[in-house]
Parts: structure tokens; C-alpha cells; sequence
């Protein structure tokens, strides 16, 4: 297992400097001069356009640019905000919590909701509780974040009075963005996880249990779940980075803090360097996620070896 690790992370390293390259190279890909368009549209002395392509060193060679923003980014400096003159990490470490506490509550709604839709919707195939999960299902996925999102506020804050429409401060402030933000994957993940269900249910092993006498919620939950979460698993890794990336909406409908919002505002205030840090630490983050679904293959299915 170390060593298929190992190998792993071998293997992305080269997939990282790509990465690098490309959130370095989104300074150099906007139209126009990049220290102009940080000052801003109104007229500016070509000595404060000067100084600014002195200060972020874009008069140089761009490989010259290339490698100092590599060197400074493996030791964790991610330069400083043009408007804030913060240091980017820092910025980044400070909303990096609250994103990664909604995208992980969103990722653990979608499981608990779509691998129950999914299982009684293949255990009751053809049943009305099927066709109603499935239908719930395609709902989720169909409807608009921002959209359910401005519902669920009217709703549960305008006319109920259950949970505050905004901020970050408590555990109610995340009920609904994690509802919001795990509702469409919640329906991908029944989806997949019905078919996997009603696939494994018609394995030999799974009569066998049967013709043992074994209670169906023992055949179900024990023998049938397990052997259907591989591709599940893959999924739901494949979610994370999609969950990660929709926060940036949620975080705006809901006015909470995060990366997603940073990275927002830094985009309307053409700070670049923030631009490029959020995206870094997303791609490396994805990367992360990816290596432990793989990683957590080996201990669903004991047939899996990485030797």
C-alpha cells in the first residue's frame, strides 16, 4: 500500500507543475497590460503602471516568472494581495476552514440521502417508492443552487423563522448551504448507486445468502452495499471537486465566508495574485482527493491489491 502511495504521488507531480503553469500563466492570458487593468480603467501616471510591473517583476523574462512563482509557491508563499497587500496563504488559511466544513457537509448529504434514495429505490424496483426517489432524484439535479438556494431562504428564514439567512457563525448557518449545495449530487449518487444495487442483486452469491435464510436487511446492507461502493466511491470523489468548485455560488447566495467568496471579489478587484493562489490550492486539493478514493478501494473490496 506504501508503495502504490508513493507512486502516486510520484505520479502527480508532473500533473501539478501543469497545474502551475496553468493558474500562472492567467495573469499573462488577460487581455491587455495586467498592471493597468490592476489600477483600473481610469487614466494612470506611466510611472505608477511602471512601478507596479516593477513590483510584481513582469518586466522580466517570463520563465524568470515562471520559476520564482514555483520556488515561492513550494515554500508556501503565495505572494501578496495587490489591494490588500495581504499575504495570500494567510488569506487562504483563514476562509480555507469554512469552505472545506460546507463542501464536506455538502459531500456527506448527498451520501446519506443518495445512497438511501438509491438502495430503496433498487430494493422496491418498480414500486412507487422507486419511481419517487428517481424523480427526486432528477429534481436535484436539475434544479439550480442559486435557485433552491433563494427558495430555502424565503422559506425557512423570511416566513419560518427555523435558520438564519446568512453569515457563518454556527452550525444553523450551514444547514441550508450544505441542503443547497448536496442536493444535485445527492441525485447523481442515487442514480449510480440504484444501479449498482440492482447489478449486485442479481449475483449467485446474493441467491445463495438468500437460500441460507439470511433476513433481507442482512443480505442488503451486509452483502449487497458493500460490493456496489466502488463506483460509487469513484463518484463520489469525482463530487468532491464539483462540490468544491460549487461552493463558490453557495458561498455568495448565502453570504458566507470561504474561498470560493475570496476568490470572487479578488476577480471583481482584479487581484491576480489571490486569482491564482485559490486556484492552485483547489487543483492540489482535487489532486488529494482523488489519491484517497483510490486509496480507499483496498479497504471495500479485499480483492483489490496495489502490489
Amino acid at each position: 500500500m506504501s508503495t502504490y502511495i508513493a507512486r502516486r504521488l510520484i505520479y502527480s507531480v508532473p500533473i501539478v507543475l501543469a497545474l502551475s503553469m496553468l493558474v500562472f500563466s492567467i495573469i499573462h492570458l488577460v487581455p491587455g497590460d495586467p498592471a493597468q487593468l490592476m489600477l483600473g480603467e481610469l487614466y494612470v501616471s506611466p510611472e505608477a503602471v511602471a512601478n507596479v510591473r516593477e513590483q510584481l517583476g513582469l518586466n522580466e523574462p517570463i520563465y524568470v516568472q515562471y520559476w520564482r512563482f514555483l520556488s515561492k509557491a513550494l515554500r508556501g508563499d503565495l505572494g501578496r494581495s495587490f489591494r490588500t497587500n495581504q499575504d495570500v496563504a494567510g488569506m487562504l488559511a483563514e476562509q480555507m476552514p469554512s469552505t472545506f466544513q460546507l463542501t464536506i457537509a455538502g459531500l456527506g448529504t448527498a451520501i446519506g440521502l443518495g445512497v438511501v434514495l438509491g438502495v430503496v429505490a433498487a430494493v422496491r424496483r418498480n414500486s412507487a417508492l422507486d419511481h419517487v426517489s428517481m424523480v427526486f432524484a432528477l429534481v436535484g439535479v436539475s434544479m439550480p443552487g442559486f435557485w433552491f438556494g433563494l427558495i430555502l431562504i424565503m422559506i425557512f428564514s423570511f416566513r419560518l423563522h427555523w435558520l438564519p439567512a446568512t453569515g457563518s457563525a454556527s452550525l444553523k448557518h450551514l444547514i441550508m448551504p450544505a441542503v443547497v449545495l448536496g442536493l444535485a449530487a445527492a441525485g447523481i449518487v442515487a442514480r449510480l448507486v440504484r444501479s449498482c444495487v440492482l447489478d449486485v442483486l442479481k449475483e449467485d452469491y446474493i441467491r445463495t445468502a438468500r437460500a441460507k435464510g439470511l433476513a433481507e436487511r442482512v443480505v442488503v446492507y451486509k452483502h449487497v452495499l458493500r460490493n456496489s461502493l466502488i463506483p460509487v466511491v469513484t463518484m463520489v470523489g469525482l463530487q468532491f471537486g464539483r462540490l468544491l468548485g460549487g461552493s463558490v455560488v453557495i458561498e455568495q447566495v448565502f453570504t458566507r465566508q470561504g474561498i470560493g467568496r475570496l476568490a470572487v471579489n479578488a476577480i471583481l478587484n482584479k487581484d491576480y495574485q489571490v486569482v491564482q493562489g485559490t486556484v492552485l490550492l483547489a487543483a492540489v486539493t482535487f489532486i488529494l482527493a482523488n489519491l484517497i478514493v483510490d486509496v480507499s478501494y483496498a479497504f471495500l473490496d479485499p480483492r483489490v491489491r496495489y502490489d
